[in-house]
Formats: C-alpha cells, sequence, structure tokens
C-alpha cells in the first residue's frame, strides 16, 4: 500500500493500492487490444457526451476536490479552487475541440503522373498513450494528460505522482462517472520499477511526462522505437524589468507568480533583472509583500504559501539559499524554515551567477533580483542557462518590448505580466533541458492523433 500524507503537518491521509507488474501489464494488454481494433472504440458523439458530463461532475464536487488537492498536494485551497476552475474548463475545451480535429484535401490535379486521384487526410488515434504525472497540480495535470487522451480515443494509462494519487483517482472517477468504460482509461498507482517497464514497454505509442528533466529525458531515452513523447521539465523562469515599468502594477504579478505554491510551479518567477535605476524601490515593494503572505495550513481559506512537498525539499531550498548569501548575495527578507515542512517566502539581491539559486530550478518560495545597466546584456544573462521555457518583460515602451521578445529565448514570453501566466488553450512549452512537444489542451490533442491519407484511384475523376 502506498500511505499518502498531508505534506504540511505529514499525518497521514488515506492508504492506496499499489498496483503489481502483473495488474499493470494486464491494463496495457487490454489498452493494446482497443487501441489495436475499432469495434470498441467511442464515436465521437459518444466522447464529446462523456466530456461534458465529466466536466459538470467536477464542477459539482469542485469544493471537495479542491480540500481533497490541498491536503495531500499543499497548494492552499484558494488556489486550489482555482485548479478546480481551470480543470472544468479544460474539459469543456477538449470537448469544443474535437469537431475541429480534421484532415484536409490534398491536391492531385497538379501534374498528370497524379491525376485521376482523390486524395484527403484524417487524424485518428494514435494509439496507448501512457502519462506519467506530477504533484503540484495534482487535478489540473490529469485533465491536461488524460482528458485528451480520452478525447482523440486512445485508450490511457496514468501513473500519478506518489505524493498526489487521490486527485487522478478523483478525476478518473469522474470520468467512470460520465460514462467512460473503465478500460479506456487506467490508474497505475505502483513501483518505479513497474512504472518504467510500463513506460518503456513497445505497446506504448504516446508518452506524456511531467517532472524532473533527469527522469523525463532518462526515460525518452528508453522508450521503444517511434513513441511519441511530450515532455514537459522545469524552467529557471526570467524576468526583465525595464526603468518605466510600473513598479505599482507589477509587484502582485511578481509576488504571486514567485510564491504561487510556494514556488514549486515549473514557470515561477525566479530571476528577476531589474535596471539599476528602480532595482531598490522594486526589491523593497516585493519585500514588503512578501512579509504579509500567510504561510500555513493549506486546508485553512487564509493561507497563502502551503508547505513544500516534503520535508527534505525544505533542506535543499535552505542549503541554495544559504550558498548565495554565503557566496555575497544579500538577504532581502525570508531565508529561514518556518517548520520541518514550510520556508519563508525569501527574496536575495544580486546573488553569485553560479550559485545554485541562480543556475537551477529552486522550486520553493524565493525571487532572486540581478541590477543591470545594459538590457541586452542582461537578456544575455537570462538566456545563458540550458532551460528555456516561459519569461517576462515588464516596460511600458512597445518597441523594447517587443525587440526584448525576440531576443529572449523562450517559447513563451509575457509582456507585463508575470512568467507563470497560463490559458489551458494556449501553447505550453519548454526548449533546450526544459521539454518537448507541446501542451495546451488542443494542441495535446492535435499530438495524440495521427495524420492517415486516403488516396482514390477512380476513371471517373481522371
Amino acid at each position: 500500500m502506498l500511505e499518502v500524507v498531508c505534506p504540511f503537518d505529514l499525518k497521514k491521509i488515506k492508504d492506496v493500492e499499489r498496483l503489481s507488474w502483473d495488474t499493470v501489464e494486464s491494463y496495457l494488454a487490454r489498452a493494446r487490444e482497443l487501441a489495436d481494433g475499432i469495434d470498441e472504440r467511442l464515436s465521437v458523439r459518444e466522447r464529446i457526451a462523456i466530456l461534458q458530463k465529466t466536466a459538470d461532475i467536477l464542477e459539482r464536487d469542485a469544493e471537495k476536490l479542491a480540500l481533497a488537492a490541498a491536503e495531500e498536494g499543499g497548494k492552499p485551497l484558494s488556489d486550489s479552487r482555482v485548479e478546480l476552475r481551470r480543470a472544468v474548463e479544460g474539459v469543456r475545451n477538449a470537448a469544443e475541440e474535437l469537431p475541429h480535429l480534421i484532415g484536409r484535401e490534398i491536391p492531385m490535379e497538379l501534374s498528370e503522373r497524379t491525376s485521376g486521384r482523390l486524395a484527403y487526410t484524417f487524424r485518428e488515434p494514435i494509439g496507448v498513450v501512457v502519462a506519467v504525472s506530477a504533484f503540484n497540480h495534482p487535478v489540473n495535470l490529469i485533465v491536461h494528460q488524460v482528458i485528451p487522451a480520452v478525447a482523440t480515443g486512445c485508450p490511457v494509462l496514468v501513473k500519478p505522482a506518489s505524493n498526489t494519487p487521490i486527485s487522478c483517482i478523483n478525476v478518473v472517477n469522474a470520468l467512470y462517472e460520465a460514462g467512460l468504460p473503465e478500460d479506456l482509461c487506467r490508474v497505475v498507482v505502483t513501483d518505479r520499477e513497474s512504472a518504467e517497464k510500463l513506460v518503456t514497454d513497445p505497446r506504448v505509442d504516446f508518452l506524456s511526462f511531467i517532472g524532473s528533466a533527469e527522469v523525463g529525458w532518462g526515460l525518452r531515452s528508453k522508450v521503444a522505437p517511434g513513441v511519441r513523447c511530450a515532455l514537459e521539465h522545469g524552467g529557471v523562469a526570467p524576468v526583465i524589468f525595464e526603468s518605466d515599468a510600473d513598479i505599482e502594477a507589477a509587484l502582485p504579478l511578481l509576488s504571486k507568480a514567485g510564491f504561487y505554491h510556494a514556488g514549486q510551479v515549473c514557470v515561477s518567477v525566479q530571476r528577476v533583472f531589474v535596471a539599476e535605476e528602480v532595482i531598490s524601490d522594486l526589491t523593497e515593494g516585493l519585500k514588503t509583500m512578501a512579509d504579509k503572505l500567510v504561510v500555513g495550513d493549506p486546508r485553512l481559506a487564509a493561507t497563502e504559501v502551503g508547505p513544500l512537498i516534503q520535508p527534505k525539499e525544505v533542506d535543499r531550498v535552505e542549503a541554495w539559499v544559504n550558498e548565495a548569501v554565503k557566496g555575497g548575495g544579500k538577504l532581502v527578507t525570508g531565508g529561514k524554515r518556518l517548520s520541518d515542512t514550510t520556508y519563508a517566502p525569501t527574496v536575495i539581491l544580486n546573488p553569485p551567477a553560479d550559485a545554485d539559486i541562480s543556475t537551477k530550478e529552486v522550486f520553493g518560495p524565493v525571487v532572486s533580483l540581478y541590477s543591470y545597466t545594459d538590457r541586452k546584456e542582461a537578456i544575455q544573462r537570462a538566456n545563458s542557462l540550458p532551460f528555456s521555457f516561459q519569461a517576462a518583460v515588464f516596460t511600458k515602451d512597445i518597441d523594447v518590448a517587443l525587440d526584448s521578445v525576440c531576443r529572449i529565448n523562450g517559447a513563451a514570453v509575457m509582456v507585463n505580466d508575470h512568467t507563470a501566466f497560463r490559458a489551458d488553450w494556449m501553447p505550453f512549452a519548454g526548449r533546450k533541458h526544459s521539454g518537448l512537444g507541446v501542451g495546451g489542451i488542443p494542441y495535446t490533442m492535435h499530438e495524440m492523433t495521427a495524420e492517415k491519407l486516403v488516396v482514390l484511384k477512380s476513371q471517373v475523376l481522371g
């Protein structure tokens, strides 16, 4: 059995059955059988109906599911409620997108050799999907990995993070209640060895992985030939803050994106490069906001910053901050553990460029500020790491904004908004070490289908 605990007080929530490889393999064998045939495939209208009903069920149970997510994942209840609203929107978005997942006509009258033919494409399910998920958005990540598979008609086996299996089970149970046959979607709570056997099995057609780059790239190197992969790893999100930017408007955005879910978000604000003329004002403003944040039990409505997912993560963040301060960074605020499971929202000014806090994803409630006199040089510093995900620039000058957008190495650049902004229907992707493929409900649906060409030859067409 897998014991699930609340990361805040480490008290047991419940035990979840851990499946043996024999059971996992039986699920995979059945998924392969379903993927290889069309007789049991649900029609588009049936899938749309199931998705619409699933959204209704999630909306009906939103408060209960948000509390469960906060309890097992540590994200404050107020933010978990937002996550549930996003999840409902995501499921409905999949239902709305499904009629638009179509092929195209290929012109055949372009030469005498190819004439007399009608050619068109259509999209079909790619096959068996295996989804390996992360803890930090225990409901919405499952929606992003599982719902596109259900929408496109792919049998899916989902392995949730070992810290947050309950939310995954809750989402899949909503699908069952909405009418999805259980063989089309199975939750696989199992050990690491069985999970790797599942991911690397040649019967799998698509791997969706959200987690560390080390594990994700390692799994990709082991998957069977031809398996399509979508990998979503971490970032070390940079912000360029120009001297003309609106500090008052920017501060709540930077504070939210830096300390939201205790910084345990792959696109959290982590490195803020600030024009020297305004760095004192921005530093003082961010300190004031950080000091006001309520850190504590994620199940309480007043809590704004919850625990880190495990005590060892508090140890790691503490060590990184201590290293940065010892190396010459100025500790503006925070810089201390509040308990075995929580760490104070922390602001550091000008930490060393080679410190862990400056070069790796902190995944904790720490924001570092770096002064600059030359924007282009600051962007070079922002681009210097092997990570590339979402970034931001704050300025009132449209030319500076667009120039920065073009120079920043990122899959998405927000202008006068924080790096963690996301709408679930927009493309969401890491580059370089940060990932492979494109997420977002419509984009994942496209990835989980394959285009098939049909060519009809007839004398009538000639």
